[in-house]
């Protein structure tokens, strides 16, 4: 069974939007094996977007990401990420189709309510990172 973890990001927590957030993957019928509300500390979430170190919007990502309350999530079911992917809609609100989570509440790139790992083994990979500051024992 594949396991993927999404965070809903701080705008999207902060404009009350994670019980619709929550309702639009469980109406997709992905299983929620975990979730945890919480202030990131950057030195997770440096890990965390270590793949994006050398951009010139790094510092900007953990700023914003560390700003105020997330909400992370651990799904789990066949496919999962790439159902996840497809559900939360392209990274830029503004090039997504309608009906994801992206193009209904997203700001912009940066802003845009979720975060969806890629891939199986980059799911695994953010597990790992964000499991003792969630408290998650999976």
């Amino acid at each position: 069974m594949e396991r993927t973890l999404v965070i809903i990001k701080p705008e999207a927590v902060k404009r009350k939007l994670v019980g619709r957030i929550i309702s639009i993957y469980e109406d997709n019928h992905l299983e929620i094996i975990h979730s945890h509300r919480i202030r990131a500390t950057k030195e997770v979430l440096k890990k965390h977007y270590d793949d994006i170190k050398d951009k010139p919007f790094f510092n900007e990502v953990i700023d914003y990401m560390s700003s105020s309350e997330v909400v992370v999530l651990i799904l789990e079911g066949e496919n999962v990420v790439n159902i996840v992917r497809e559900v939360n809609g392209a990274t830029n609100p503004a090039q997504t189709r309608p009906g994801t989570i992206r193009y209904m509440y997203g700001v912009n790139v940066q802003e845009n309510a979720v975060h969806g790992s890629s891939s199986v083994e980059i799911a695994n990979r953010e597990i790992a990172i964000w499991s003792d500051l969630i408290k998650y024992e999976g």
